[in-house]
């Protein structure tokens, strides 16, 4: 699995933003423009809100598997009453954060352009307004998907395997030793 890089996300954001703000200059030379949907930020802030409560949950399943002290020789335990952590399912949290950051990338620069355009040319218009403002907390709410979904895929990171002595206590969500 390839690892999500914050420039790819960066280009998806902006190439998204051109079209997006492209698209409205358009639509507005042929008629009315589509208004922007209230449930569009709410949408993605629930999202981020899922990510990060899954990073959370992750990270701390994934700190108390291990046991302090321990050496490697001596083998890996974990706390009492810890559930592990399933490959699967951190794989699975893995993927649903990647998909959720390269669509809300999207999304956010469409509606990044689109809120833009209302800024610039349609300002005069009374519910135009706030159109704008909520394509602007899409902004911010897609924003916050790519963050929490970056925020986690680093809670699920395997650690480098290269047998440095400062990673003896850390565990992959494998459950596997460094």
């Amino acid at each position: 699995m390839n690892q999500l890089r914050i420039r790819n996300l960066a280009g998806l954001f902006a190439a998204a933003f051109a079209f997006g703000w492209a698209g409205a200059g358009l639509w507005d030379s042929l008629g009315t423009l589509p208004a922007v949907p209230l449930l569009a930020p709410v949408v993605l802030a629930l999202i981020a809100a899922v990510l990060l409560a899954t990073a959370l949950s992750l990270r701390a399943r994934l700190r108390a598997q291990r046991t302090w002290g321990h050496r490697p020789a001596e083998g890996w335990g974990s706390r009492e009453g810890a559930r592990p952590v399933e490959p699967l399912v951190a794989a699975r949290a893995v993927v649903f954060g990647q998909a959720s950051a390269l669509v809300s990338s999207l999304v956010a620069g469409l509606y990044g352009g689109f809120g833009l355009f209302l800024l610039l040319e349609r300002m005069e218009v009374p519910n135009r307004r706030e159109q704008a403002l909520y394509a602007g907390l899409s902004v911010v709410a897609g924003v916050a998907v790519c963050a929490a979904a970056l925020y986690l895929e680093r809670v699920c990171k395997l650690p480098d395997g290269n047998g440095d002595d400062d990673h003896r206590d850390r565990r992959g969500p494998m459950g596997s030793p460094i």
